[in-house]
């Protein structure tokens, strides 16, 4: 095997090395690269492939004779170490233009995997025990070889050789070539860029086809008689400004996504297949399917083509290079909040040396996280303006205000405008209040307004759930939802908003763990007539907000129901599930009214129970900080499960009707078939399977012979209190540990799960909704013809 980089130690003596443990963790420590490698350290490195989809061919270079490894041999494209405090990206950026001449921005890396490089060579002198993030550069076309810049002292010569030519000469063992096994973990380069160019298109159509099938599409409106004429005009500018939620998001997601977008969108009516791609990336607002945990349903073969004339020497007659913009086939858990190379000890080191109002800044929800080398690469025409700075690799916080600037000022100035039109004063205030926030990046005053909005016209829009983050948990995305209200359900659900105080003083959860202070939460039903932003893949019924722990301490939540969402979900999903999954005998106790019911308990018990946390060494925390990448699913299973509680809490104290015991219980087991089939890789499926499994092994939930599944009604209600009693625990100690013991256990696809979900496949059972919204698209088309 080649060691990265192992170039002439008199050369680079004084470079640096950060060491590193067999688990790839940091240790603190950095070495020279010659104690690195004669002490056996485990440390990073890059290796860069560039490859030619017309040619299906990869570049080599021909090492240098000067070097100290396998001198004059035909090696990688470009390769090297990550020096000490770099991050892998810009080690990979830095090293093609180093050794190649060839300066690409980030979008142009994909990483494809990383791979272990155990060996010793040169007598035992020079041990290498290297991580190599193995990156792939995909160009249209062939680089012409008067292109490049060679660093002598690196390489002598390039040459482009066919990936499968290449593949048979390593396989020989050919004495011209560095080896690498491609037998062993080295065989993912080829397997990797074959596979995704060896594609049937047939094949590829009728697997989108199947994806999207998991999906019915409705129609969903309202009634705008209700809506005076200036809030009609103050509509259509709302749901301009809602649309730009998408654009956010969209970027939020990964910072190749909207060339993606742009890409598939402009090629839709190149082919069927081509319009499949756009329509299931319209549903999921990324490559990444929601359905399949994330699976990559697109390649970067599939991406958008860009140009850059500059990005090496011009050649006569050449336009320039053009290369596919780049993205993980693996979804990456930081989203575009962090820098895609930055692992989560290096993001505490950096926290643990701010000081106090830093490090709450840095874990806030409205700003996104970056290497100081990136700011610098958008303004360098060299890489060399980065190397020489001291603090070019320490990470920074840059405000959503700043990070989008554009959008949010496009945003703002509509929402001004929908403000001065708009009828109700809590409405004006709501709106204008937002656009103050999306320049301003407060959103204290602006939240407090929504939760006392008081409209015929409701909206929703701003950064709010934190989902996408993957990695802790912190950052929001953008979304919107405008609707109208529903006037007569508002009033009808008015009594669960007012109950939380007294639902929190008899949680099954130890007093000392109990809030004096829990506030009524106003409660809102609307019929949605535009949803934006963060409202990929399945579609949410409900919403609880704002999550800023300062509001919902002061003034505590507000809820949102989209009963038009609800009644096309049970009557599309819920019911055929029952029929398929649920034993005869209970399946009447299926309605609509307990589905909905107890979805308004969810979101109640989102706004009761732990959320300021006192820790066992008497540190104030939230469960949000404590519970970092956990929390997002076990607090959906925390409303979930404490909500079918209250629901019997409240029938027990006579504010609910004894008639919706049974069917309470049964609606429940019947939506979690529906929530599960979201998948385990999503924060509801999570949580979902997590109850359902609990309540199954604790003998809640019986399996029949059929298969069919039913309550049973004599262990439910203690079952359901024990769980709910575990997970409150577990969220007012902040127990991050007993958080990943509780999902690790329950949290899987379970035999008797994977047997319902198969029996909803044969009969075709949608898994969840494509809401198409008749009155926003007249609206948006009217703009886009202005």
């Amino acid at each position: 095997m080649a060691a990265a980089g192992a170039e002439d130690e008199v050369l680079k003596q004084e470079e640096y090395l950060d060491v590193l443990t067999k688990t790839r963790a940091k240790t603190g420590i950095s070495k020279p690269r010659g104690d690195v490698h004669r002490d056996g350290d485990y440390h990073g490195a890059v290796h860069v492939w560039i490859y030619s989809e017309s040619t299906h061919e990869l570049l080599l270079q021909q090492r240098a004779d000067c070097k100290d490894s396998w001198p004059g041999l035909w090696d990688i494209s470009s390769a090297g170490h990550i020096s000490a405090g770099d991050s892998s990206l810009f080690s990979a950026m830095r090293e093609l233009h180093e050794e190649l001449g060839i300066l690409l921005p980030k979008d142009a890396f994909e990483l494809i995997f990383v791979f272990l490089q155990e060996c010793v060579i040169n007598g035992g002198t020079f041990i290498n025990n290297e991580f190599n993030d193995v990156y792939v550069v995909t160009t249209l076309d062939p680089i012409p070889l008067e292109a490049f810049t060679l660093q002598e002292s690196e390489v002598s010569a390039v040459k482009y050789l066919s990936v499968e030519e290449y593949r048979d000469l390593l396989a020989k063992e050919d004495p011209d070539y560095v080896p690498y096994d491609v037998n062993g973990g080295y065989h993912q380069v080829f397997e990797i860029i074959s596979e995704r160019y060896r594609e049937n298109l047939e094949s590829r159509s009728l697997t989108l086809e199947k994806q999207l099938s998991r999906y019915a599409q409705i129609s969903l409106s309202a009634e705008l008689t209700g809506l005076t004429s200036a809030d009609k005009e103050a509509l259509a500018l709302l749901i301009k400004a809602a649309a730009i939620m998408d654009d956010i998001f969209c970027l939020q997601v990964w910072y190749s996504n909207p060339s993606l977008r742009n890409w598939l969108k402009e090629h839709a009516n190149k082919s069927q297949l081509d319009k499949l791609k756009w329509n299931y990336y319209q549903v999921n607002k990324s490559p990444w399917s929601c359905l399949d945990e994330n699976k990559a349903f697109l390649t970067t073969a599939d991406s958008a083509i860009k140009l850059l004339p500059e990005a090496t020497k011009p050649v006569a007659g050449w336009k320039g290079l053009q290369y596919r913009t780049a993205f993980p086939v693996v979804k990456p858990p930081g989203a575009n909040f962090y820098p895609p190379d930055m692992d989560k000890k290096e993001f505490e080191l950096w926290k643990n040396s701010l000081s106090e109002d830093q490090k709450k800044e840095a874990i806030g929800f409205f700003n996104v996280i970056k290497w100081h080398s990136e700011i610098f690469l958008d303004k360098a025409e060299s890489l060399d303006v980065v190397v020489g700075t001291n603090y070019a690799h320490d990470l920074y916080i840059v405000p959503y205000s700043k990070e989008y600037k554009s959008l949010l000022g496009k945003a703002a100035d509509l929402l001004q405008k929908a403000g001065d039109l708009a009828s109700s004063p809590t409405l004006k205030r709501l709106l204008h209040g937002k656009a103050d926030a999306f320049l301003s990046n407060d959103y204290y005053d602006s939240d407090i307004a929504w939760m006392e909005l008081d409209s015929k016209l409701d909206v929703t829009i701003g950064p709010y759930e934190t989902y996408e983050d993957g990695l802790f948990g912190y950052k929001a995305t953008f979304e919107a939802f405008i609707g109208v209200r529903d006037d007569k359900a508002t009033e009808q659900v008015k009594l669960f908003g007012d109950q939380l105080q007294f639902l929190e003083k008899n949680l099954p959860m130890d007093d000392v763990y109990k809030s004096e202070d829990v506030i009524a939460a106003p409660i809102r039903v609307i019929q949605l007539l535009y949803n934006s932003g963060d409202v990929k893949g399945p579609q949410t019924v409900a919403f609880n907000l704002p999550n800023d722990e300062r509001i919902v301490n002061d003034r505590g939540t507000s809820m949102v129901m989209l009963k038009n969402v609800s009644e096309a979900k049970f009557k599309l999903i819920l019911r055929p599930i029952a029929d398929v999954c649920i034993s005869k005998e209970q399946r009447e106790f299926v309605d609509f009214d307990s589905f909905f019911t107890h979805t308004i308990c969810h979101e109640c018990c989102h706004g009761i129970g732990p959320h300021t946390i006192k820790l066992p060494n008497g540190k104030q925390s939230t469960v949000r900080l404590e519970l970092q990448e956990l929390h997002s699913a076990l607090e959906e299973a925390k409303a979930d499960i404490v909500g079918l509680w209250a629901l019997k809490f409240l029938i027990d104290k006579e504010l609910l009707p004894k008639s919706l015991v049974k069917s309470m219980y049964v609606s429940f087991l019947a939506g979690c078939f529906r929530s599960v089939r979201f998948g385990l890789g999503e924060a509801h499926g999570k949580g979902q399977a997590l109850q359902f499994n609990y309540l199954f092994e604790n003998g809640a939930i019986v399996l029949h012979p059929d298969e069919t599944f039913s309550v049973n009604f004599d262990k439910v209600e203690g079952v359901v209190e024990s769980l709910s009693r575990e997970i409150l625990t577990i969220q007012a100690r902040g127990d991050k540990n007993m958080a990943r013991i509780i999902l690790q256990k329950y949290s899987v696809m379970t035999q008797p799960l994977k047997d319902a979900l198969r029996k909803l496949e044969l009969v075709q059972v949608p898994v969840d909704i494509i809401p198409e919204f008749p009155i926003a698209d007249e609206i948006l088309q009217k703009f886009a013809e202005d």
